[in-house]
This record gives structure tokens, C-alpha cells and sequence, in this order.
């Protein structure tokens, strides 16, 4: 591992992230000029082969579905970076996506009472094998491109499994797939 820049905000980050191309791009939410989550949002949509890891002192789940919104990979709590920025690098280096391990539990917690609550069945059992492998992929950061090419099919049909496996599991966004992904256990956190 290299580290090829440094930002003092988040204007200068998204700047040197056109200039670097790096890999990997570690953002504190709280960054002057342009918060780490806008700098992050502009990132990802000028390259999106760059992993964003999120810096974060908040566990609140809005902020980690905000983080996602915006293109993130990774939601790595300040409190363990010590422990956990090199998994969190590796694992967003890999494709995979990386949840501070306090994360990933909040997340499960919160999922399992939220079934209990409305007294549903596993909505997972609804997917096909196909809108699995499509959940599988676009959980891990693959674009619908991209899940087209690996599985040999055409980006909009890609998109239809996209749009079946979220209407059968009441998921709206990307940041819910992977929410939805990591709490059932598909991807690991």
C-alpha cells in the first residue's frame, strides 16, 4: 500500500482524485469547504472504480445509508481504525464491501427486530437463484454493467432482476441492497 495524496478538505479531495486515479480514498464525513460524503458522491460519479471508505465517528444508520447513497464502499468507525483501516482497505480493494464490525452488528440487530416486528418471513426465499447472483453482485459494488458482463446478460436484463429482487424485498436503493446483503450474511462486513 502507498498513500499517493493528501486532502485538508473535501474540495481538494475530489480534485486529487481526478488527478491521482487512486484505488482506494479514505473521507472523514466532517471535512471543510464540501462535506466527505458530497466529495464522495463526486468522486464516485466521475470514476467509479475508486473505492470510497468512509471515516466516521457516527453509528447512526442514516449516516451509513447516506454513505452508500453517495458511493461508498466502506463505513469505518474512528474508534477502531487502528484496528480495522487495513481489513477495510483490502476488503474495498477487492471489490467486497467493509462495515466497522459495531456496524455490521447495529445492522443485524436492527434487521432482526424489524422482522420480528412486522412478523415477516425471510423475504430472501422469494429471489430466484438469478435475482440472487444480480443481489449478490450489485451488493459487492458491481454496476449493472458490469453484473451483465459476469453473468453474460444484457444490462437491462440486469436491471429487471434488479427491479423484481427490490420490489420482493422491499428494498429502494443500492444502499438498502446492501444493507439488506450484509445483514442476511451474503457479503461479508
Amino acid at each position: 500500500m502507498q498513500v499517493v495524496g493528501e486532502a485538508a478538505d473535501g474540495r481538494e479531495a475530489v480534485r486529487l482524485a481526478a488527478q491521482l486515479q487512486p484505488n482506494i480514498m479514505i473521507m472523514d464525513i466532517g471535512m471543510p469547504l464540501l462535506n466527505g460524503l458530497d466529495a464522495a458522491s463526486r468522486i464516485v460519479s466521475e470514476n467509479e472504480r475508486i473505492g470510497v471508505i468512509i471515516l466516521s465517528m457516527h453509528t447512526d444508520e442514516s449516516y451509513i445509508v447516506r454513505a452508500l447513497d453517495a458511493g461508498a464502499r466502506g463505513y469505518l468507525l474512528k474508534d477502531n481504525a487502528d484496528e480495522d483501516i487495513e481489513r477495510a482497505i483490502r476488503s474495498v480493494a477487492a471489490g467486497r464491501p467493509f462495515f466497522s464490525p459495531t456496524i455490521a452488528n447495529a445492522l443485524l440487530e436492527d434487521y432482526v427486530r424489524q422482522m420480528r416486528e412486522r412478523r415477516i418471513q425471510d423475504s430472501y426465499d422469494l429471489l430466484t437463484d438469478r435475482e440472487r447472483q444480480v443481489l449478490q453482485l450489485l451488493a459487492e459494488g458491481k454496476s449493472n454493467k458490469e453484473a451483465a458482463a459476469i453473468l453474460n446478460l444484457s444490462p437491462y436484463t440486469i436491471e429487471t432482476h434488479r427491479q423484481n429482487l427490490m420490489q420482493k424485498t422491499g428494498l429502494h436503493n443500492t444502499a438498502g441492497i446492501v444493507l439488506y446483503a450484509v445483514r442476511k450474511g451474503i457479503i461479508a462486513a
